[in-house]
C-alpha cells in the first residue's frame, strides 16, 4: 500500500503534497483556528457582556469557565470516541456543533444562556481537537512529513490566540455580539469544504466492546476537577466544599485507573505512560500552558488596571510574540528532524524561563521597547518552539488506532495545567492583595504570581532535561526505507 502524499518511486526529500492534502490540513488547521481565537477572544468583550445583560463579576467568570468545564471536562471521551466511531464522523459533527453554538451565544438575551451556549462550544471543541489531531497523525506518515505539517497545524492555533486578541478589541467596539457570532460562518464554510476534502476513516473493528464505566468515570473525574479548581479561589482552597471536592476527584480517577487496567477496550490505556517521553510531553504540556495563562492573565491586568491601556493595546503589546510564532512554527517541524523534539522543547522552555523572568522588571512606568517587548518575543519564540515539539513527541511512535486517545490525552493536559495553574496563580496574587489598594501595592502583589509563572517554567525545564540525559545515555539508530518499499519499517527510536 502506497502513501497518499507521493508516488510509488517518489524518495522521500522530494515529497509533493497533493491539493487535496492542502485542503485537508487547512480544514483542521481551520477548527484548531477557531479553538484558539474564541479562547482569546471572549476575555476582552466580558465587561460589555456584564454591562448589556446586567452580570455579576461571579458570573461573567463562567463565560469563561463554562468553555473550559466542557473542553477539559471531555477531551478524554473525545479522543477515544475518535478512534472507535470514526475520526472524520466525529470531527464533522463537532464542528457542526461548534458553528450552531457560536451562532446561539451571538443572539442570547440571558446569562444562563450564554454560559450554556458557552459550554456546549467547550464540549464541541473537546472532540474536534482530538479528532483534527489523529487525523492528521493518522494521514501524514511518522517523520519529516508528519513534523510539517504539525508544525503548520500549530502556528494556526498560535496565529488564532494571537488575533483573537486584536479582533476582539475591534469587535467589542462595535458589539460584543460580533465576537461571539465571529466563529460562526469560519466553522461552516471548514465544514463544507471537510464533507468534501477530508479522507474517510473507518471505524476500529478489532475492540472489545465500549468501555462505558471508564468513560463515566473518566469524564465525571475531569469536569469535577476543573470545576473545582475554577470554583476553588471564590469558595476558599481550605473550604470544606473545596477539598471535599478534592476528594471526590481522588476517588473518582482511582477508581477510573482501576477500570482501565481491567477493561479490555480502555478509554485510556495506561500502558502508552510507561513511555518516558510521552509522560515528558503530557508533563510539558501541563508547565507551558499553564505557565502561559498565568503570565497572559496577571499581564493583562498589569496593562488595563494599572497602566490604563486599553484593550486593543494591550492586545497589541502581546501581538510580537504571537506574530513570532506565526512566521517562525512553520519551520519548526525541519529543526525537529535535526535535533529531535527533546533539544527544542528544552531550549524553548529555557527562553520562557528568561523571558517570564526579564518581565519581573516591570514598574508603573516602563519603558515598552526595553521591558515588556524582549519578554514578548523570548516567549513568542519559547512558544514557536515547545508546542509543535509537544505534539510532535506525544504522537510519534503511537498506532494509528491510538491516536485519538494520545491526542485526547494531550489536549486534556493542556486544559487541566492551563485551569489549575491559573487557579493557583490568581489565589497568590490575591492573598498577596493589599488592604489599601494604592497602585505600587497592587503591583507588589502581582510580582509573586510572575514568580510562581516562572517557577512552573522551570519545572517544565527541569522535566524535559531529564529526556535530554537518558538520550545521552541510550544511543540508537533509525533504520529508513523509500516510500516504494513494500517490508515493515524497522524502527528504533532516536528521538522522543
Amino acid at each position: 500500500m502506497t502513501s497518499p502524499l507521493t508516488t510509488p518511486t517518489a524518495p522521500s526529500s522530494a515529497v509533493r503534497w497533493t491539493p487535496r492534502l492542502w485542503g485537508t490540513l487547512l480544514v483542521l488547521c481551520a477548527a484548531m483556528f477557531l479553538d484558539a481565537l474564541d479562547v482569546s477572544m471572549v476575555g476582552v468583550a466580558l465587561p460589555s457582556i456584564g454591562s448589556d445583560l446586567h452580570l455579576s463579576t461571579s458570573t461573567l467568570q463562567w463565560i469563561v469557565s463554562g468553555y473550559i468545564l466542557g473542553y477539559g471536562g471531555l477531551l478524554l471521551l473525545g479522543g477515544r470516541t475518535a478512534d472507535l466511531l470514526g475520526r472524520r464522523q466525529v470531527f464533522l459533527v463537532a464542528l457542526g456543533v461548534f458553528a450552531l453554538a457560536s451562532l446561539l451565544g451571538g443572539l442570547v438575551d440571558s446569562g444562563p444562556l450564554l454560559i450554556a451556549s458557552r459550554f456546549i462550544k467547550g464540549l464541541s471543541a473537546a472532540f474536534t481537537a482530538p479528532a483534527g489531531l489523529s487525523i492528521i497523525t493518522t494521514t501524514f506518515p511518522e517523520g519529516p512529513l508528519r513534523n510539517r505539517a504539525l508544525s503548520i497545524y500549530t502556528t494556526c492555533a498560535a496565529t488564532g490566540f494571537s488575533m483573537g486578541l486584536v479582533l476582539s478589541g475591534l469587535l467589542t467596539e462595535a458589539s460584543w455580539r460580533f465576537t461571539m457570532l465571529l466563529p460562526a460562518p469560519i466553522a461552516l464554510v471548514a465544514l463544507a469544504a471537510g464533507l468534501k476534502l477530508l479522507p474517510r476513516s473507518a471505524r476500529e473493528k478489532n475492540h472489545d466492546g465500549y468501555d462505558i464505566p471508564g468513560a463515566i468515570l473518566g469524564t465525571a473525574s475531569m469536569l469535577l476537577l476543573v470545576f473545582t479548581v475554577v470554583r476553588a479561589p471564590e469558595d476558599g482552597w481550605a473550604s470544606a466544599r473545596t477539598l471535599l471536592s478534592f476528594l471526590a476527584v481522588a476517588v473518582l480517577l482511582t477508581a477510573f485507573v482501576l477500570v482501565e487496567r481491567r477493561s479490555p477496550s480502555p478509554l485510556v490505556r495506561l500502558g502508552v505512560l510507561r513511555s518516558g517521553s510521552q509522560v515528558r510531553a503530557q508533563l510539558g504540556a501541563v508547565a507551558f500552558f499553564g505557565s502561559y495563562v498565568g503570565f497572559q492573565f496577571l499581564t493583562t491586568l498589569y496593562m488595563q488596571s494599572l497602566l490604563g491601556w486599553s484593550a486593543l493595546h494591550t492586545a497589541l503589546a502581546f501581538l510580537p510574540a504571537g506574530a513570532l510564532v506565526a512566521v517562525s512554527s512553520t519551520k519548526v517541524g525541519a529543526i525537529v528532524d535535526r535535533f529531535g523534539t527533546p533539544r527544542l522543547i528544552a531550549t524553548g522552555f529555557a527562553l520562557m524561563v528568561l523571558g517570564y523572568a526579564l518581565f519581573l522588571r516591570v514598574d508603573l512606568d516602563p519603558v515598552y521597547a526595553a521591558v515588556v517587548l524582549p519578554s514578548m518575543l523570548l516567549i513568542g519564540a519559547a512558544c514557536a518552539l515547545v508546542f509543535p515539539s509537544l505534539n510532535i513527541q506525544a504522537t510519534n511512535g503511537v498506532e494509528d488506532h491510538e491516536q485519538g486517545m494520545v491526542s485526547g490525552l494531550l489536549n486534556t493536559s493542556v486544559q487541566v495545567g492551563g485551569a489549575v495553574f491559573l487557579a493557583v496563580v490568581t489565589a497568590v496574587v490575591t492573598a498577596g492583595a493589599p488592604a489599601h489598594a494604592t497602585p505600587q501595592g497592587v503591583l507588589d502583589s502581582y510580582r509573586p504570581g510572575f514568580m510562581v509563572v516562572t517557577g512552573i517554567a522551570v519545572a517544565g525545564l527541569l522535566i524535559t532535561l531529564t529526556g535530554l540525559r537518558s538520550r545521552r545515555t541510550t544511543p540508537s539508530v533509525v533504520v529508513a526505507r523509500s516510500a516504494a518499499e513494500e517490508t515493515p519499517v524497522e524502527r528504533v527510536p532516536v528521538r522522543d
